[in-house]
């Protein structure tokens, strides 16, 4: 039955039900993992000043339904992920949806200027040195090693150290203006944006030997027209299946980027959220993150059949 759907209906449908596996996979993931580590969310909730009395672990038992068996509190989260209901926050008392739109804003700025940077630097570099002398590609490939080696809280501190403490060009911390906003998305885009560089420099290094390249040298193509229509095409393939883990890696570098920089946004929320057992927050934020993957997987796939024809041909 499945053959007599056209390719594009059976290629949504298998998204749909990969989406909902991977959303569900995530997020009982994170449910049994933060259910099963040592630590008690009542405790976090009384606080060390609260009075510890036996009534009142009580009350916060039933009121939260953990006392339930773990199978029932499983099954009732299930279903108000089904209605789309995170739930809310243990220790903020709102809706976790609420908790992570107000700080969306913020976390999706930094990524996105730092997606928009390193894959403006990767381009660049690698049209830049592909196919040029070995000493050249040798010195870039060398620096772009050290970046991609270069762990981001490290950088970020050396950024900080250099550009606010000595030379008082950017601010320390917080999000204001745009020049609050340049360390941060430097210290996000450099490691990743090496990294793609790398994969970009190979692709078109590999395309330029191909017996097409000779036709169109032999046609008066230049190298820069040769590289930038068809060797960056052929080497696009490899570097966007790299983009889900682009995508998983900008995420998590950003809750290191926001605490290095005390930048407001998702990755503070998650660090208190952990530290905290606050579990639908923790979900909810883990849930997005699924979700982000899952999209930005679709567009890669989207690009590869763009970039090769190939890719088009019905299995």
């Amino acid at each position: 039955m499945n053959r007599r759907l056209p390719p594009a209906a059976r290629w949504l449908l298998h998204r749909a039900v990969g989406a909902v596996l991977v959303l569900w996979g995530a997020a009982s993931l994170a449910f049994l993992v933060l259910h099963l580590v040592p630590g008690d969310p009542v405790t976090t909730l009384l606080g060390a000043s609260a009075t510890d009395s036996a009534a009142l672990r009580e009350e916060i038992l039933r009121e939260y339904h953990l006392d339930d068996p773990l199978a029932v509190q499983y099954a009732a989260f299930l279903g108000r992920l089904a209605t789309g209901d995170l739930g809310s926050s243990y220790q903020q008392q709102q809706p976790v949806s609420l908790i992570i739109g107000e700080q969306l804003g913020d976390t999706a700025q930094l990524s996105l200027s730092a997606l928009v940077l390193l894959v403006a630097g990767a381009l660049v570099t690698a049209a830049a040195t592909a196919g040029r002398r070995r000493r050249v590609r040798g010195a870039v490939s060398g620096a772009e090693l050290v970046a991609v080696s270069t762990p981001a809280f490290w950088l970020g501190i050396v950024l900080l150290t250099v550009f606010s403490f000595r030379l008082n060009l950017f601010p320390v911390a917080g999000a204001g203006d745009w020049r609050s906003l340049v360390l941060p998305v430097v210290t996000l885009a450099v490691p990743f944006g090496s990294l793609l560089a790398q994969v970009l420099r190979e692709g078109m290094e590999a395309a330029l030997h191909q017996p097409f390249a000779l036709t169109a040298r032999s046609r008066g193509l230049s190298g820069t027209a040769l590289r930038l229509r068809h060797a960056l095409r052929h080497a696009a393939v490899p570097a966007v299946t790299l983009s889900g883990w682009l995508a998983g890696g900008l995420l998590g570098g950003t809750v290191l980027v926001e605490t290095v920089f005390a930048r407001p946004g998702l990755g503070r929320v998650a660090l208190d959220a952990i530290s905290n057992r606050d579990i639908p927050v923790v979900v909810g934020l883990v849930l997005l993150s699924a979700a982000v993957y899952l999209v930005v997987n679709a567009l890669a796939d989207l690009l590869c059949l763009w970039a090769d024809p190939r890719l088009r041909s019905p299995a």
